[in-house]
């Protein structure tokens, strides 16, 4: 399969999370527990993805599989960066708004480019660099509000400890998908075998979330398990769904592309989530995301394209660079036959 078939139904799939999330309300509030979503969701990649390898393990020669404990001990640190970065945002949302802290996250788009480079040794160019840093304008600018809002004075308004927290958050959210990618390409070993050690190790920690939440409510509610569905209707189902088919194909990328483009999928699902929101909710367009669409356009263009295509070398430069093609292959005949006659 070729990775932007992968990349483009992973922007549908996202920009539809939100969607199918605030479809899933009713009258403004969830009648379920969304702390079993994302445990269902890494149950339902790890039921996928052991079913697949059970299909490839029927083939001959069987896949590669490493059991050895130095490889398999690498796969709980994900889900342990993700649990870091979870408390992180709950952090950040202490001292920010909602709005300022969605502007904020683009951050990771950045930060995730520059981890690239450090971490992974991946050289980009420098047209790659400038298309980065407008696909983070491009979707901070899609997401301000018009400056008459009083949304847009808060948002240079908020403490210090605010912004720190913003920063670190997108540090620690680019550094588990370049860890990922990491753990992906690190060996040979089969794509199915690697999600299931991931997504066990996800299903154990998010049940240990729910069973701490339990702890801190002092079982207000029942255990975890007797509140798993619910309240849960088709559109939570739909949810979860989603979030699991979106985990599987990121962990496609990862093996077979990289960050960068997981990264343009789901920056780009933004935009489209609000053109959606056109139809489908009381959402009113403004210039801003008109404008922050055409500049994310503009930086997938410049980042995908070859050289060629954005940079076009003057007329006279390609005859000058014929012509000494031509030249030094003269040469080379004229010195060839001297030699022959030499010898």
């Amino acid at each position: 399969m070729q990775w932007y078939l992968v990349a483009s139904l992973l922007t549908i799939l996202t920009s539809s999370q939100g969607i199918l999330t605030t479809l899933s309300m009713t009258n403004g509030r969830y009648r379920y527990d969304y702390a079993t979503v994302p445990f269902l969701a890494e149950v339902f990649k790890l039921l996928v993805s052991s079913y697949l390898l059970w299909k490839e393990i029927q083939k001959s020669p069987p896949p590669k599989m490493s059991t050895d404990w130095k490889s398999v001990r690498l796969f709980p640190i994900p889900s342990i960066i993700y649990l870091i970065h979870n408390n992180v945002q709950f952090a950040t949302l202490l001292y920010v708004g909602a709005s300022t802290y969605q502007i904020m996250g683009n951050l990771k788009i950045v930060t995730t480019g520059i981890l690239f480079r450090l971490f992974l040794r991946r050289k980009l160019s420098n047209l790659q660099w400038m298309a980065i840093v407008l696909l983070a304008v491009g979707t901070t600018m899609s997401q301000v509000k018009g400056c008459g809002e009083a949304s847009c004075d808060s948002l240079f308004s908020a403490p210090i400890q605010g912004y720190m927290f913003g920063i670190l958050s997108a540090c620690i959210s680019a550094l588990a998908g370049i860890y990922t990618e990491f753990l992906m390409k690190k060996n040979d070993d089969t794509l199915y075998w690697q999600n299931v050690q991931l997504y066990t190790f996800g299903a154990i920690f998010n049940m240990a979330r729910l069973l701490l939440d339990d702890f801190r409510n002092e079982f207000e509610k029942g255990p975890w398990w007797q509140r798993l569905f619910k309240g849960y209707s088709f559109t939570t189902w739909l949810v979860v769904l989603n979030l699991g088919s979106t985990g599987l194909l990121v962990s496609w990328l990862m093996k077979y592309a990289d960050n960068i483009v997981k990264v343009y999928s789901t920056s780009m699902a933004m935009p489209l989530t609000m053109v959606l929101s056109l139809f489908l909710f009381d959402f009113r367009p403004t210039l801003q995301l008109f404008l922050g669409i055409v500049v994310c356009m503009m930086s997938l263009h410049m980042y995908f394209s070859p050289p060629s295509m954005l940079i076009e070398l003057p007329k006279m430069l390609n005859e000058d660079s014929e012509s000494l093609l031509e030249v030094y292959v003269d040469q080379r005949t004229v010195t060839s036959g001297e030699y022959l006659k030499a010898s």
